[in-house]
């Protein structure tokens, strides 16, 4: 039991540095790139940005206050543990946000502002993901969504909020080239987040339909040095049972594989897919 007590304990030590450090990079993101540029990453964060230049209300203070309606309803669905990270990011973020705009912004071209903050966001929030944690925003509404009906897409509700509120920076400003850089930093703000959340470890893994996979396996696994698995198949047309040869390679050995393949048998069946993460010996270690 203490030691279960000591382990409980770093792994909260953990997530709150994560969720403080996650927020701090996120205001770097906006602070320095998106708010100077009249840019908006989405969210609450895309009102906050328009009452900041509309009535000049500090966007750290616009966010801790937009967020209160939703921490209300949240307390009552979400787990506990959540809702404190969810807490201390909020508050944090909004407490970054508001020194750093004490700073100028490091640059005013909206391109490269759009580029650097929406790289900046993702990082910041896939931090908060891996520890399971948030800022608030359009991300709270989506779980609270889920909560409510969990056969709902959190991306789509995101997308939605995300494009909604683009609109209305837009209509605000009165310049589409606010939307269509914002619309930039968003997109970048996801790749970043499936590079760092996901992995950035891609690997193939390649399908082979043959009558000589026996020959083939035996080849990978002496010339390219990968193993291979077979798994037991049944042609559905000719009723005809298979042996469907499994191998993950890398990028640089998927050509080698498919060569080694089609010269034992060229009329062999190829697939190629995408592993995201492949875990074991000759690839990432857990």
């Amino acid at each position: 039991m203490h030691l279960e007590e000591k382990y409980n304990g770093k792994r909260i030590v953990i997530e709150i540095a994560g969720t403080i450090l996650g927020s701090f990079i996120m205001a770097l993101g906006v602070s320095l790139f998106l708010l100077p540029n009249q840019l908006s990453s989405g969210g609450l964060a895309g009102i906050a940005t328009i009452t900041y230049y509309l009535l000049h209300i500090p966007m750290g203070t616009a966010i801790l206050v937009l967020n209160i309606p939703l921490f209300a309803i949240a307390v009552y669905k979400l787990g506990k543990s959540f809702f404190i990270k969810s807490i201390v990011g909020t508050i944090t973020l909004s407490y970054f946000i508001d020194i750093l705009d004490k700073f100028p912004p490091l640059t005013n071209d909206r391109f490269l502002a759009c580029v650097y903050g929406g790289i900046l966001m993702g990082l910041g929030t896939a931090i908060l993901l891996k520890v399971d944690s948030s800022t608030g925003g359009s991300d709270l509404i989506s779980q609270l969504a889920k909560s409510y009906n969990p056969m709902v897409r959190m991306s789509n509700i995101i997308t939605i909020i995300d494009i909604a509120i683009i609109t209305l920076n837009v209509i605000f400003f009165g310049e589409i080239e606010i939307g269509l850089y914002s619309a930039i930093a968003i997109y970048l703000m996801g790749k970043m987040i499936d590079v760092l959340f996901e992995g950035i470890y891609f690997t193939k893994l390649v399908l082979v339909i043959s009558h000589k996979n026996e020959e083939i396996a035996k080849e990978i696994g002496e010339k390219i040095q990968r193993g291979t698995t077979g798994l037991l198949g049944k042609g559905m047309y000719t009723q005809e049972e298979k042996l469907v040869l499994m191998c993950a390679a890398s990028r640089g050995d998927v050509g080698r594989v498919k060569m080694v393949a089609r010269k034992i048998d060229p009329r062999c069946f190829i697939i190629i897919m995408n592993a995201r993460e492949v875990f074991g010996l000759g690839f990432k270690k857990i």
